[in-house]
């Protein structure tokens, strides 16, 4: 936990003079995505509070800003956890984002589509795989869906789903062989691109949804083999 707190507080620079649980919370927010934090962790008030710098009141706000988000969970008299998912998380989770992604691009005007920032997700991707980090790889992926669903142009949908791609990472982050779970997604990521560059929307909407399916499926698969149906791994504590 040492280094997690070491590392934390070099986060204390992003706070400035203004301080608010919003900022703080964006800062635990990217810490929990990226796996800082790992699912089942405890999440100590006095620890974080100093690392950051800020008042037991102003983490207690961002806490409970971060629960409301389904990151975090309160268990009384034990304190805050990351939260750990269960396999129906997982699966409303797809749910979600079978709706709102191929709602994005079934509802995407006439052609040519703004791309640029999707095509950088794509090959930051493929670098990922060519250095074998499959972490990186995972984050490129969610980049992709991240800009898949910027297409919209809504800040409203781009909020849902930032909330949506965060609960995401934390199922990831109990996944075993990150490899077998993104590697086979770097190349549909390619053609689903493609199809929107040639203007070809409604291929590029079925590829997305049988996309989805199949991440669905594998990582359930995945997730229940290391969590169980109801998510009870062994906590951590912090």
């Amino acid at each position: 936990m040492a280094e997690q707190l070491t590392g934390l507080a070099d986060d204390r620079a992003l706070l400035g003079r203004t301080s608010t649980a919003e900022r703080v919370s964006d800062i635990l927010r990217s810490r929990i995505a990226e796996g800082y934090f790992p699912p089942g962790t405890r999440l100590s008030e006095d620890s974080i509070g100093g690392a950051l710098g800020v008042s037991r009141n102003t983490l207690r706000e961002a806490f409970r800003l971060l629960t409301h988000e389904r990151l975090l969970v309160h268990e009384l008299n034990r304190g805050v956890f990351v939260r750990v998912l269960t396999v129906d998380d997982v699966e409303d989770i797809y749910r979600t984002r079978r709706l709102v992604e191929c709602a994005v691009v079934r509802g995407l005007g006439e052609p040519p589509y703004a791309l640029d920032r999707l095509a950088s997700a794509v090959a930051e991707g493929e670098r990922a795989a060519v250095e074998n980090d499959w972490k990186g790889l995972g984050t490129a992926n969610i980049h992709f869906h991240r800009e898949l669903v910027a297409l919209a142009e809504s800040d409203r949908t781009d909020e849902l789903m930032r909330s949506v791609f965060a609960e995401l990472r934390l199922a990831f982050h109990v996944v075993d062989d990150p490899r077998r779970l993104h590697e086979p997604y770097l190349a549909r990521n390619r053609q689903i691109l493609q199809a929107l560059e040639t203007g070809a929307k409604d291929e590029a909407e079925r590829l997305l949804a049988v996309y989805l399916d199949d991440s669905l499926a594998r990582v359930v698969e995945v997730y229940r083999r290391r969590v169980g149906e109801d998510g009870q791994p062994s906590g951590a504590s912090a």
